[in-house]
């Protein structure tokens, strides 16, 4: 194992994030089937960082989730590579606009960590010319369409952008003034907590911008992202998180409820338990949708309600967000499971028995 000395600066962690096997080694024992995906292809870039590292040598349910396995060249039942569809409603380079007030607004490819079911594995940890230089089409395309209410953030990872960088971004869409609300998806106070400064808690609370975080087990609530969470709270900045349901690592109600009330005190508030997105090489990560309904209903009326988010499928091919309450909200046909999202229409669900 290493023996390599840390630091704390979060430039640091990104400049000595773990890339390749032999990397990887130096800090974990793998086995034999994670030692031969990495001399295959593998359809993501594998990257993490040092931090995140040390976390996933204790925690079996995390190592599932960053480790590369032969399972992710499996192509299952209703996979696709752009499950969500986003390519289909892309307006600009940078911009997706499915829902009619609310665009997702890509400002980067790099993550200093990658999960393994990670929806835009298409293009993520790609080297695609993401600058502040060629955002002025997005920009010019949000002044234009005055029903966008709510910009949010993604990528990749925002939050491993500079304070500079983010303070130009920012500035520029909250100059536009029928935006009301501006978001930023990011899993950095998890696994790069170190870049939660003062500095950058600043620009986000001078830009008034909520963080959707991502979070799916207990064990990611080291002492550094718990730190890094109450510093964004006392800087006052608000936070739900969004948690993916996994196969193995955390589709059991004590999992849920150790990491909702973890979530709780460190005032991030539980928003989404997703059903993990059909993304090409997924399955051994996807439960079934009645699982995901069972274990929802769980929850209800035995934890805090504040710790309760909502269950929801992503609808295949842009259909958005669909809150999942019971059964009787869906039907099976064959291998899918049958819904309508906010419009009316109807989606499916690639839920093979």
């Amino acid at each position: 194992m290493s023996s390599k000395i840390f630091s704390n600066d979060w430039k640091w962690q990104i400049a000595n994030r773990i890339a390749s096997r032999a990397q990887l080694e130096e800090y974990i024992n793998l086995t034999a089937g994670e030692r031969a995906a990495f001399e295959g292809e593998i359809p993501l870039s594998f990257a993490v960082t040092p931090h995140y590292a040390g976390l996933i040598r204790k925690s079996e349910a995390l190592r599932k989730t960053v480790i590369p396995t032969a399972a992710e060249n499996r192509v299952g039942t209703g996979e696709l590579a752009d499950p969500l569809g986003e390519e289909n409603h892309r307006a600009t380079p940078h911009l997706i606009h499915t829902y009619p007030d609310k665009v997702l607004f890509l400002a980067t490819t790099f993550c200093s960590t990658y999960c393994r079911y990670c929806t835009r594995s298409r293009m993520v940890g790609k080297p695609l010319a993401f600058d502040v230089s060629t955002f002025d089409e997005t920009f010019r395309y949000i002044e234009e369409h005055t029903e966008i209410r709510d910009v949010l953030i993604s990528g990749g990872d925002p939050l491993t952008m500079t304070d500079s960088v983010l303070e130009e971004l920012l500035s520029r869409v909250r100059n536009i003034p029928h935006v009301r609300m501006v978001r930023i998806g990011s899993k950095v106070p998890v696994v790069l907590p170190q870049r939660i400064t003062d500095e950058l808690c600043s620009v986000l609370r001078k830009h008034r911008v909520w963080l959707s975080l991502h979070f799916i087990h207990a064990d990611e609530l080291s002492p550094e992202t718990q730190s890094a969470c109450r510093k964004l709270s006392d800087h006052g900045i608000g936070m739900v998180s969004q948690t993916v349901l996994l196969k193995g690592v955390n589709d059991d109600t004590p999992s849920l409820v150790n990491l909702f009330y973890g979530l709780l005190e460190i005032n991030v508030k539980p928003y989404y338990l997703l059903q993990c997105d059909p993304v090409q090489g997924s399955e051994h990560f996807r439960t079934t949708v009645e699982k995901g309904i069972q274990l929802i209903q769980s929850l209800h009326g035995h934890i805090c309600g504040l710790a309760v988010p909502q269950y929801v499928i992503d609808a295949p091919g842009g259909g958005g967000k669909v809150p999942i309450l019971g059964k009787e909200q869906i039907r099976r046909e064959g291998d899918d499971v049958v819904f309508l999202n906010y419009l009316g229409k109807e989606y499916r669900y690639p839920d093979p028995l």
